[in-house]
């Protein structure tokens, strides 16, 4: 295999390699940093016996996200306030035709779905990720974990279970979100507490994730009353040169807010009933790098 063969292999199994970082570690720098190990030890590998490229280099990503997963427990311990993934731009286009694995990728990469992975050990995570969004056998799964594939299983129903009865249900109606969001955007902008507590679900959440660098809850806020007079103290004078930009961020419609060119935070609500269920809120300024050039 040349050197030019070897680069190419990799680049076109990149996508998922990133896809299954990111999923286990809930943020696009870490996942990058894993890919680009994964790179240099698939350089530097004899790959005679490497028969299945793309296996081989999902085992070598998952191993390492595992092991970054398990040193970031204690780092997401220590975390100032609720702890949210990293926005991930998602449009998934001609890359996945199947629309039925668009929405299995985009569930899988969703907010509500990841903040219920954090609550999985390091392995049920990577057996939920691999299984579920993926699809890999367990087999492989189990190759890539050095598990017995009876273990794996046993790993993969107890995740599944778990996310099942944690996962929030949402409807995924897209033109009533975006409706929904405009709508809940302008009233918190324009401090119209009234349309507000129309729009919010009498016990909705907030989740605000600032790192501690930026205003934001230090805890859940739960009512349509708390979530309405924290929106309005935020939006209402304390974000100059205030713009919206709507864009698709996992796998869902998402605003993010900026202040002049600078962006300030991004925004994603989940609805059921036609109201809003839950508000997530980035402004770890962290986490917000990779719109900064946008």
């Amino acid at each position: 295999m040349t050197a030019e063969t070897v680069t190419d292999v990799f680049e076109e199994h990149r996508p998922v390699l990133i896809g299954v970082a990111y999923r286990m570690l809930g943020r696009i720098a870490d996942a990058e940093d894993v890919v680009q190990e994964a790179w240099l030890r698939w350089s530097a590998a004899s790959r005679e016996d490497v028969r299945e490229p793309r296996a081989f280099l999902v085992r070598i990503v998952t191993r390492l996200a595992v092991d970054r997963l398990r040193q970031l427990g204690t780092r997401r311990e220590a975390y100032v306030g609720p702890w949210l993934p990293e926005p991930l731009v998602t449009d998934f286009g001609p890359t996945v035709p199947d629309t039925a694995e668009q929405a299995v990728l985009a569930e899988s990469v969703s907010v509500a779905v990841l903040i219920v992975l954090e609550s999985l050990s390091p392995l049920e995570r990577a057996v939920f990720v691999l299984r579920e969004a993926f699809g890999f056998p367990y087999a492989e799964i189990a190759a890539a974990l050095d598990r017995t594939e009876a273990a794996v299983r046993q790993l993969g129903g107890r995740a599944r279970r778990h996310v099942e009865e944690r996962k929030p249900r949402y409807d995924v109606d897209p033109a009533q979100r975006r409706d929904l969001t405009e709508r809940f955007l302008a009233a918190a902008a324009g401090g119209d507490i009234a349309e507000l507590l129309v729009l919010l679900a009498p016990d909705v959440r907030l989740v605000g994730d600032s790192g501690g660098k930026a205003k934001a809850p230090l805890r859940i806020l739960q009512s349509a009353d708390k979530v309405g007079r924290f929106l309005f103290a935020v939006a209402h004078g304390q974000i100059p040169d205030l713009s919206i930009r709507f864009l698709e961020l996992n796998g869902g419609l998402a605003a993010l807010v900026l202040s002049g060119d600078k962006p300030d935070s991004v925004v994603q609500v989940d609805v059921r009933n036609g109201v809003i269920q839950c508000v997530y809120i980035v402004r770890n300024p962290d986490k917000l790098v990779n719109f900064a050039a946008e």
